[in-house]
């Protein structure tokens, strides 16, 4: 009978196209792929793979063979989330996933503070600038800064992130009003991956031709560039407070907020690291919500 691992090897095959790039991506070498590929067609009778100099492409038996691996996968995932689900006691590995931003300036220290206050569990911290899938269990938990969470998460918004007009101390009037101002100044603006921002819309719609001097993909390093004094930005409020250098010009602009969301996928929320977390997360991130919200 064919094992998990038959279907592993081939799907990782189908996946690189090649026995050198499925020996990579299973920790194994070369001749162990080759190996066990024949003895997995014998066994069945029948070739999986057309070989050719540029690649290994999949007969319609291993096409197959890759669908099913396909489904098998997704239900071990499943039953790794049920069973997961089913802790009682905050303890062992608790993933998390949250962009540099939020790190940087928000999350860090509330990581320190939970690792104190729960010392058994062992966090591992994924910085990415793209959604991962909780659903897969690429994390357990999701910090995000967002105004639409996924329908399939469940989770909780636990602040309100304010966004601004700053720039650096010595550039900074002593009056900015977006409405005659905005066109006259020189900003910091947003790179291509941003665009979808609220922020970036505003900023595009107000700044005059020409005067987007300067664009960077992640918001970390917007605040780091306006108070080197390149131009005027729209920044998060508690992004701005805690960067030297920096002076806001504005109140908080409400049709640029967005929410900071802790969220899980539904077959995890009882598990007890994972509650322990977003509670402790939560109530920590309360303790910041005046900056967080502009008002202090």
């Amino acid at each position: 009978m064919l094992s998990w691992d038959d279907f592993r090897y081939v799907k990782a095959i189908a996946d690189t196209r090649s026995l050198g790039g499925a020996a990579a991506e299973l920790g194994v070498n070369h001749s162990t792929v080759f190996r066990r590929l024949a003895q997995i067609e014998t066994q069945l009778g029948s070739r999986l793979f057309e070989r050719s100099r540029a690649a290994y492409a999949l007969t319609p038996c291993g096409e197959e063979m890759v669908r099913l691996a396909e489904r098998m996968g997704e239900d071990i995932v499943t039953f790794e989330r049920q069973v997961t689900g089913h802790d009682l006691r905050p303890s062992g590995e608790l993933r998390v996933t949250t962009n540099d931003t939020v790190l940087v300036h928000m999350m860090t220290q509330v990581f320190a503070d939970f690792r104190r206050a729960y010392p058994e569990i062992v966090l591992d911290v994924v910085v990415s600038n793209a959604a991962l899938n909780l659903s897969k269990r690429d994390a357990d938990v999701a910090v995000r800064a967002t105004d639409r969470p996924p329908e399939a998460l469940i989770g909780r918004r636990a602040a309100s992130i304010a966004w601004a007009v700053f720039a650096a101390s010595e550039k900074a009037p002593e009056q900015f009003d977006v409405e005659t101002d905005a066109r006259s100044v020189e900003w910091v603006g947003f790179g291509e991956n941003l665009a979808n921002l609220k922020a970036a819309k505003w900023l595009k719609d107000r700044a005059a031709g020409g005067r987007i001097v300067y664009r960077i993909n992640t918001v970390l390093g917007l605040a780091e560039a306006t108070a080197a004094g390149i131009g005027f930005a729209l920044l998060p409020c508690f992004i701005g407070a805690s960067t030297p250098g920096l002076r806001r010009l504005t109140g908080p602009l409400p049709e640029l907020a967005n929410g900071i969301w802790l969220l899980t996928h539904a077959d995890l929320r009882q598990t007890a690291r994972v509650r322990a977390f977003m509670d402790f997360a939560a109530s920590e991130i309360a303790k910041q919500r005046k900056t967080i919200e502009g008002l202090s």
